[in-house]
């Protein structure tokens, strides 16, 4: 079966439930000029995401650019199923992982191994399979003993090499990927390179959010631009690019 990801006239709102502090509202107003509207219950909400639409198929590489604030991380969480649109659809043919945050979906009060299973289990691996991949992300990570031990207790470098060798152990078809989750120790990094750009090369499709237009223009052979939640130019990555760059 091959991958897909069919996206058609997504929007999304957030309500602000405070609003009504004046203070608040002077702060919102004047950050998200635009972008303030009242849903049906009369609540102010802040459109996040308006009329979004794009088709993948396998061999896509779609980047997302844009300035901080402008909805690619958002867009990002609603492909991945964290946010439910206000309107619009979202179908993901294919089996699909998210590379949002190196400790995203980690129970800190687990044992790094117990991490590693419910992990396997999540994806609906057998036993023997489970154990392969609790063998994989051990040898990756370098946790030695601590691997059973508490997650709490890890210091903060630990918790990333778990949580990067748990989030790229599992080779999806469709393959979402914020900038965050190429931050980190520089040697830790160096080291988990070739892992990463393994884990892209063999998705079908690919999503990335990025301000690093190297990287965007390696990985990606089309460019969504997003500005204030918005479309503002889809097209080959070099053009849109371009243009990003001469308007910011």
């Amino acid at each position: 079966m091959h991958a897909e990801l069919d996206v058609a006239g997504i929007s999304l709102d957030f309500p602000l439930y405070h609003s009504q502090a004046r203070s608040l509202k002077r702060t919102v107003f004047s950050s998200m000029s635009g972008r303030m509207a009242s849903d049906q219950r009369h609540r102010v909400v802040v459109q996040a995401l308006r009329d979004i639409s794009f088709r993948l198929e396998s061999g896509d590489r779609l980047g997302l650019i844009g300035v901080n604030g402008s909805g690619k991380t958002t867009l990002l969480r609603t492909l991945a199923g964290i946010y439910e649109p206000v309107v619009g659809r979202v179908r993901v043919r294919g089996t699909l992982n998210a590379l949002l945050d190196p400790q995203l979906g980690m129970n800190i009060e687990l044992t790094g191994r117990e991490n590693i299973m419910l992990r396997g289990l999540y994806n609906g691996l057998d036993a023997e399979t489970v154990a392969q991949l609790e063998e994989d992300v051990r040898a990756f990570a370098e946790l030695g003993d601590f691997i059973d031990l508490p997650v709490r207790i890890y210091s903060s470098g630990m918790m990333v090499r778990l949580g990067f060798a748990l989030a790229t152990a599992i080779r999806p078809q469709v393959l979402l990927m914020d900038e965050w989750f190429l931050a980190g120790d520089a040697a830790f990094m160096e080291k988990a390179r070739g892992r990463l750009e393994d884990m892209v090369r063999g998705a079908e499709i690919l999503v990335l959010s990025s301000h690093l237009k190297p990287v965007v223009l390696s990985w990606c052979t089309r460019v969504i631009w997003l500005d204030a939640g918005r479309v503002r130019a889809d097209g080959p990555a070099e053009e849109v690019m371009e243009a990003y760059s001469a308007a910011v």
